[in-house]
């Protein structure tokens, strides 16, 4: 008896590490996860671009510049002239803060014995605007302490704080224009891929190649259905932002509407792919959420901010559509932009589609030739 048990746990044990998917599962996805979550959630921001608005440049100012940037937190993108250009810095979506010294810095310091720095943050990301608002503080409030103690008589530097695009910190701001991303990217995968799995275990796909029909249009003939669901759906999700969670919409609708289609159509692609490497229905559900959701949750600044990944994670963030489409809805509803700031974005998600519908037609005509 004793040997026969001992025989069925090995034959179990021969068959689990036979399947080569099942010994993924077990020992790589545990290390994946945990490096995802080790880096994704680290909260140390650095390197993150800012722009300086100098209007003194005195010894004062440039020497509480260079504390800034030597921090290591921060890293200067662009020197800015004047107060008419900081919405611009900021329209560009590169920018995260703005420091502004006023004219007459050092002279105040000295004769007035006080002056005031401006920190302008973009709040359209409440967590990382409260973080690197709160370390720039930091900075300017140890500076003033080893330049002008108490003892000079000097009360120093003031801070003075402010959030655009999000003045309230309304977490919605961060939240929803991911939540959005995410639902359309994870539902239109999965139908897109377990739609066209089903074709292949009931035999379906394996008839429509022997038709006069061409590949790409079976594949086009299956995804418009979904294509005109996806969008109903994209349409749904974005008006309950809008009046639910009061998500603002302040730029133009019908931008909004044919960027939403494009990412929709971005990632039926994925799940067109998706068919193509898998025989079942149950193998593909499982590879569209493990390998979408998990992904896009983290690397994509749904919530970690990019700038504090490693850049080896920032530069995977790139591949992941909604990486590009949580900017582009963020731009268009919250800032009130155009295309002519989202327009790389855009770009970026055409090319993903166009590259992943080829690849797919190819595949599906390797596989019925």
């Amino acid at each position: 008896m004793k040997k026969q048990f001992l025989g069925f746990v090995k034959k179990e044990f021969y068959h689990i590490l036979r399947d080569t998917r099942t010994v993924l599962i077990l020992f790589l996805l545990p290390v994946v996860l945990v490096i995802l979550f080790g880096y994704a959630l680290n909260t140390d921001l650095k390197d993150v671009p800012i722009a300086i608005l100098d209007q003194s440049k005195d010894n004062a100012s440039i020497g509480l510049t260079n504390k800034i940037l030597s921090s290591g937190y921060f890293k200067l993108e662009e020197n800015l002239s004047n107060t008419k250009e900081i919405p611009k810095a900021f329209q560009k979506g590169k920018i995260k803060m703005v420091i502004v010294f006023p004219s007459k810095f050092s002279n105040d310091l000295v004769h007035q014995k006080s002056t005031t720095v401006q920190i302008i943050s973009d709040a359209t990301d409440i967590n990382t605007a409260t973080s690197i608002s709160s370390f720039a503080s930091s900075i300017i409030n140890d500076y003033t302490y080893l330049n002008y103690s108490p003892t000079t008589q000097a009360k120093g530097i003031n801070i003075s704080s402010r959030m655009i695009f999000n003045p309230e910190l309304l977490s919605v701001y961060l939240f929803i224009p991911g939540v959005i991303a995410l639902i359309l990217l994870i539902i239109s995968v999965m139908l897109t891929s377990v739609t066209l799995a089903r074709e292949k275990e009931t035999g379906t796909m394996e008839l429509l190649s022997i038709s006069p029909i061409k590949p790409l249009m079976i594949v086009v003939g299956k995804v418009i259905p979904y294509l005109l669901l996806s969008v109903i759906n994209c349409f749904i999700v974005v008006l309950m932002g809008i009046f639910i969670f009061k998500l603002p919409m302040n730029g133009s609708i019908l931008l909004l509407a044919l960027e939403c289609t494009l990412y929709i159509i971005t990632s039926l692609s994925i799940g067109i792919l998706i068919s193509t490497m898998v025989e079942t229905q149950q193998a593909a559900m499982f590879m569209s959420l493990v390998s979408l959701m998990m992904p896009t949750m983290l690397l994509s600044g749904f919530i970690f901010p990019i700038e504090s990944m490693p850049a080896v994670l920032q530069y995977i963030s790139k591949i992941i559509p909604a990486t590009h489409f949580i900017k582009i809805i963020k731009t268009i509803m919250i800032k009130g932009e155009g295309l002519h700031i989202i327009w790389k974005e855009t770009l970026i998600l055409l090319g993903m589609t166009l590259m992943l519908i080829t690849i797919s037609v190819r595949k599906i005509q390797k596989q019925y030739q």
